[in-house]
């Protein structure tokens, strides 16, 4: 006795001794069934195949802000610029934005966690951002980072996954 690989159900094979199905429609059943399987391997290969630099840039955005949240939260800083202890949902906020400063995009030191109020609804609060920045780091690091953000990166798609590859590492660390 063997199982039908597609109803489950105990049968006796009758055409061959390699029968993977108790009749011609669960063979049909089966048949679609590791179609639509491959189909959706193949899909999800050629999408990844498709993907742009923008899009490797999304998700690798995504790994880094959860690092800089995640390791936050680890030092139980609070926020960076009205300094009130981060609650259940919070930001990693940018000093430089992303957008203009692709430089210092994915660069530890232009980030850290900020209150959602502070980040969102005061546009980052950038003055005290950087009043908290030269308190703790000092007028020399601000110059550094000021220096580094006019500095124009143009990133390539290994270079973006590779840095994605080293915050999930980071990310796992932090677990």
């Amino acid at each position: 006795m063997r199982t039908c690989k597609s109803c489950k159900e105990k049968f006796e094979p009758t055409y061959s001794s390699v029968q993977m199905t108790c009749s011609v429609s669960c063979a049909i059943d089966l048949t679609n069934a590791n179609s639509k399987k491959k189909w959706k391997k193949d899909k999800l290969k050629r999408k990844k195949e498709l993907m742009t630099l923008q899009d490797h840039i999304k998700i690798t955005q995504v790994t880094f802000n959860k690092f800089i949240r995640l390791n936050d939260k680890k030092l139980n800083n609070p926020c960076m610029s009205c300094r009130k202890p981060l609650e259940k949902k919070y930001d990693a906020g940018h000093f430089y934005n992303a957008n203009n400063h692709w430089n210092l995009r994915f660069d530890e030191r232009n980030v850290y966690s900020q209150c959602v109020y502070c980040n969102q609804h005061l546009h980052g609060n950038l003055l005290e951002y950087r009043k908290q920045l030269e308190f703790y780091y000092g007028i020399t690091f601000l110059n550094e980072l000021e220096k580094d953000s006019n500095i124009t990166r143009k990133f390539t798609i290994d270079e973006v996954k590779e840095i994605n590859d080293i915050y999930k590492d980071k990310i796992k660390k932090i677990k």
